[in-house]
């Protein structure tokens, strides 16, 4: 309740209810609240283009089954993701034809678990359901730059072929005794 004479804290807006905010205002403000966690690659509601998006386990393998994909493993906490963040960002506009999620480690720890990341931020590189690169550590924009033409670049039949070799070998196995290198 407003104390008496005290302005209203939102100017009324045409449709709305007083100095509230319409009911609209307040969905399309928790929408872009909200949201960020639950976005797609396009928002075909508004037509807009949406630069990352917030990989789940649920949606993980839809969307690194094909094409290039980076990821970001981040936390909330993580000052060089925070740093990192700007710099994935401004790629992710810049290269419309790779997806670039965002895994947030604390509310991903499956996902984080399952790929072995013990420093973030990490930046990992998929390409056709392979992963073709990981390296913890927050990287320049030239450096992220180079990554995504490297990425581009590479032959992935030699990649399968060698791939299939290594398992064909045992050498994908791993260690006989279960060890990790």
């Amino acid at each position: 309740m407003l104390f008496q004479g005290w302005p209203a804290p939102f100017p009324p807006a045409p449709g709305s209810r007083g100095g509230r905010p319409s009911t609209r205002s307040c969905e399309e403000l928790e929408e872009r609240v909200d949201g960020y966690a639950d976005r797609k690659r396009r928002d075909t509601r508004r037509g807009n283009t949406v630069a990352t998006i917030a990989v789940t386990e649920k949606n993980f393998n839809d969307i690194a089954d094909e094409g290039i994909v980076l990821l970001d493993f981040w936390a909330a906490w993580c000052g060089p993701c925070r740093t990192f963040g700007p710099i994935f960002e401004k790629a992710s506009k810049k290269h419309e034809d790779i997806k670039f999620g965002k895994i947030d480690t604390e509310a991903e720890r499956g996902l984080a678990e399952g790929f072995e990341i013990t420093s973030i931020p990490t930046v990992m590189a998929i390409r056709d359901g392979i992963v073709v690169f990981a390296q913890p550590g927050a990287l320049p924009e030239p450096a992220l730059e180079d990554l995504i033409r490297q990425v581009r670049a590479l032959d992935m039949e030699a990649i399968r072929k060698e791939i299939a070799s290594d398992i064909d070998s045992g050498a994908a196995e791993g260690p006989a005794d279960g060890t990790r290198p």
